[in-house]
């Protein structure tokens, strides 16, 4: 029998960040959240487009990411970006901490998601800026395999 892959229900997706960064190591983070935060994130509703983490004091802090406040929330809302820390092991931290200062990588929110028992999880990678030149031919190498696919079917 094969192992069907597990469960997400992803909520927010970075999609640039493929495109202006060269992702190195990838990990999974958990997030500290309020009630109203995650009531928004089941809703659907997140943006983590234009965030980052940053490391601050030891630990792992999700910044700029948007959570639109709860409509049900009233008086007991959240703000919509504030920092959130993410939850990792220490000695994670150390890594990700050294590499960011020693390196000069960023780490950069790519998922953001529900697991398979409902917490929810941020899929975190260490990565390198791209200068202006990659991302041109990332940009010819996508449009050579959109048209190299036409070709194919085309041919038959």
């Amino acid at each position: 029998m094969a192992d069907k892959p597990p469960e997400r229900k992803v909520v927010a997706d970075n999609r640039r960040a493929r495109f202006n960064y060269e992702i190195g190591e990838v990990f999974e983070a958990g997030i500290a959240l309020t009630g109203t935060e995650v009531k928004a994130l089941r809703q659907g509703r997140a943006t983590i487009a234009e965030s980052y983490a940053d490391a601050r004091h030891g630990e792992i802090w999700l910044v700029n990411a948007n959570i639109p406040e709860y409509l049900q929330g009233g008086r007991f809302n959240h703000a919509p970006k504030r920092m959130r820390k993410l939850l990792l092991h220490r000695r994670q931290i150390n890594k990700l901490a050294g590499a960011v200062e020693r390196e000069g990588m960023t780490l950069i929110p790519l998922k953001l998601y529900f697991n398979e028992k409902g917490r929810a999880k941020l899929e975190l990678a260490l990565a390198r800026g791209k200068k202006l030149h990659d991302k041109r031919e990332t940009e010819r190498k996508r449009s050579w395999e959109r048209e190299r696919g036409r070709l194919m079917r085309a041919k038959g």
